[in-house]
């Protein structure tokens, strides 16, 4: 007898936010994979923050199978400006789509959450059980602050209802269909768009916020999906009233990378050959967030995209996509 898979390619299967950077690599993952039976919704059709409307597209689809992509997501000068939108935003999102879930019977349910939920001095690498250990980081409490309450929706409904729902936590995350807006994108791609833009117009200098110390983590999305569909199809948490064990787990490399190293990859990718500099009045944000992966890999799951690879497909990627879409001028 082989090992059992807890969803099936038959099943019907809801991906919310599948227009998204995640939600379109977990779609695609799926469709590799022989999982064809998906569910998408345009978000001008279906308002996830619309208790309503969550239920009626529940009663009318009755899907197996959840995956939640959906957020509204941001860099620090986003998150620092919007705080009120950041977390109201996500947890209407997050409360409405669990709770329907929940009640219409979906058998596995699968919540996406970040590593900005961990403590800023968190201990390094960080374990699935540091989390609510220490404060968070300011520049994003209010969306960790959201992300928290879904895991502990998803556990408390688990807890009390059997309800089989999991979660994963990424750590940053890049790739194909990102934001590269400069007021809310993240820092890979605010990288691989400032310094394209500064080789076409020739500039001589790129100035990046902060002292270019801190470390990240970086995953390509693509890896991501393949993490959604393993932990989908292989991951089965155990959580009652007598066990308190946690239902999330890290996703992501292991391995870091400081700001300034990454500046340099990119700008040298992109073919940038002038002068970078660091403006040290603009906020760093927390030193290090290196994920211990070492739960899901002991299931059979690791990434599979290095990240100089990862980022020279994103940087193809992107300059293909404004050249299409003629978005992009001077």
């Amino acid at each position: 007898m082989g090992k059992k898979i807890f969803i099936d390619k038959k099943d019907k299967i809801f991906i919310a936010g599948h227009n998204g950077m995640v939600g379109n690599s977990i779609k695609e993952t799926f469709l590799r994979n022989g999982y064809n039976n998906l569910l998408f919704e345009d978000r001008k059709k279906l308002d996830l923050t619309n208790l309503i409307k969550v239920k009626e597209f529940f009663e009318i689809h009755r899907p197996d199978v959840v995956v939640l992509a959906a957020a509204k997501v941001g860099g620090i000068v986003a998150n620092s400006k919007y705080p009120t939108e950041f977390i109201l935003e996500n947890l209407k999102i997050q409360t409405n789509i669990i709770e329907i879930a929940w009640k219409y019977s979906v058998k596995r349910f699968l919540f996406l959450g970040s590593s900005c939920i961990y403590p800023k001095f968190s201990k390094q690498p960080i374990k699935e059980e540091y989390l609510l250990e220490g404060n968070l980081e300011p520049t994003n409490e209010y969306y960790a602050i959201a992300k928290i309450a879904g895991i502990k929706l998803c556990q408390a409904l688990r807890k009390e209802y059997n309800f089989d729902a999991i979660c994963l936590m990424p750590t940053n995350l890049y790739g194909p269909g990102d934001n590269y807006d400069y007021q809310n994108s993240h820092v890979l791609p605010a990288f691989i768009r400032k310094f394209y833009e500064a080789k076409i117009k020739e500039l001589d200098v790129v100035t990046c916020w902060g002292d270019g110390s801190p470390l990240r983590e970086f995953l390509h999305a693509e890896d991501l999906g393949e993490a959604c569909l393993f932990v989908l199809e292989n991951y089965f948490p155990i959580v009652n009233k007598h066990n308190s064990d946690l239902i999330h787990l890290n996703v992501g490399t292991g391995k870091d990378i400081t700001i300034k190293e990454l500046a340099q990859i990119v700008a040298s990718l992109v073919g940038f050959k002038g002068k970078i500099i660091w403006d040290i009045s603009k906020p760093n944000g927390t030193h290090q967030k290196k994920l211990d992966i070492s739960a899901i890999k002991k299931l059979g799951w690791e990434p599979k995209i290095g990240l100089k690879q990862g980022i020279e497909r994103t940087i193809k990627e992107y300059i293909m996509d404004i050249n299409n879409k003629d978005f992009y001028s001077i």
